[in-house]
Formats: C-alpha cells, sequence, structure tokens
C-alpha cells in the first residue's frame, strides 16, 4: 500500500490523496530513498521542515552531533535534492540550508524491492520515523505536569480497534489526512503552537 509520511518524521498516508491544503511532497523513489534512508539525514531533514532554514553547528547543537558530521550529511541531502542553499541568510563562509519540500511520499512497494540495498534503505526509513514518534511521544508525557493548563484538552494519546477491509482503511486513512489538512491554513490565534499530529493506521493479523 502507498503511504506518505507529511514529513521525514510525520505520520504515513496514502500516496494519491485529494484534500485541502495539500502540502509539497517528495515522491521517493529507490534512488532517493536511498539517499535519504540514514537516521541522522532524517532527523536533519525533519528539523529543517519544522523549525525552518540553519546551519550544520546549529543542527549539530540542537541534535547532539558533531557539526562534522551534520555538515557531510546536509551535503548528502542537497546531493539528492532534498535541501538547498539559502544565499540570501550566509553571512562569510557560514552557509545556510532548508529543506526543499513539506513532506515526503513512500510508496511501501519500497520494502518487497527486488534489490536489498532499496529494501534495506525502506527498512531504515520507516524505523527512524517509528522511533522519531515513540521519542515524540515520550517527551509529551515526560512534560505532561508542566503543561500549560488550556493545552490540557488540546492534546492526548487515544487509540481504537476497528473491523475493516483494507479498501475501508485506506479511505479512513484518507479522511483523517484531508481533515488534518483543513487546518493547515487557519489563522494564527494569539496561542497558537506547533502542534504535531501522529496517525497510524495498522492492520493486526491473527500471530500477532
Amino acid at each position: 500500500m502507498p503511504e506518505k509520511p507529511v514529513d521525514a518524521v510525520d505520520p504515513v498516508d496514502p500516496a494519491g490523496t485529494a484534500g485541502p491544503a495539500e502540502p509539497n511532497v517528495r515522491t521517493l523513489d529507490a534512488r532517493s530513498l536511498r539517499g535519504l534512508a540514514h537516521p541522522l539525514r532524517i532527523r536533519l531533514l525533519g528539523a529543517l521542515r519544522h523549525d525552518g532554514p540553519a546551519t550544520a553547528s546549529q543542527l549539530a547543537d540542537r541534535l547532539g552531533e558533531s557539526s562534522g558530521a551534520t555538515s557531510y550529511h546536509l551535503r548528502q541531502l542537497a546531493a539528492h535534492g532534498f535541501v538547498e542553499d539559502v544565499p540570501e541568510h550566509g553571512k562569510g563562509r557560514e552557509r545556510w540550508w532548508r529543506a526543499v519540500h513539506e513532506g515526503t511520499s513512500f510508496d511501501g512497494a519500497l520494502l518487497r524491492d527486488a534489490d536489498p540495498a532499496t529494501s534495506g534503505a525502506a527498512e531504515v526509513f520507516l524505523q527512524t520515523v517509528a522511533a522519531t514518534h515513540a521519542q515524540e511521544v515520550a517527551t509529551w508525557v515526560a512534560g505532561a505536569h508542566s503543561r500549560l493548563a488550556r493545552w490540557q484538552q488540546g492534546s492526548g494519546l487515544s487509540d481504537f480497534t476497528l473491523r475493516l477491509a483494507p479498501a475501508q482503511s485506506e479511505e479512513l486513512i484518507r479522511g483523517l489526512h484531508d481533515l488534518i489538512n483543513s487546518y493547515r491554513d487557519l489563522p494564527e490565534a494569539e496561542d497558537t503552537q506547533t502542534v504535531r499530529v501522529h496517525t497510524h493506521v495498522l492492520p493486526r493479523f491473527a500471530s500477532e
């Protein structure tokens, strides 16, 4: 089934979704997937998408990595068209980077590619996305005691169990993401914050 993370560390959703305010999305093929499928590259791309342009040094501080590592992996991301220079931000030799796209479209068929390098890269990609989701949830739970009161009802963890056929599950995912996309361009209120939305629609088979 085709899947589309809104960004490298975001939820998945069927490719071809038609909905309001659809983000600018990069569709992965085997080559670009292999260029992206490194945990640090995925984190770097996510940071640029979420927080805007930055230098390799700034990203190194933010992610707890060396500037040499972030610089190298940013150049690799640029070679595959995921990030680009921001000349208007640069001062002297300082090099700024920004994400080229808002999201990444991933086709689940890449997991079954005949080339082990491609199928392995697809597994790394999904495992890194899943690990990032888990980390974000853990961070949210750890800070729950200090959260502003007005956000107590504006955040939460939920899970549901349904009995669906594959086509019905795809319809559900499309509907969820259409609803989420409808909130993209709302005017900002005084207390607007960045909100992360995870959607996981995962079949459970009898052996699980």
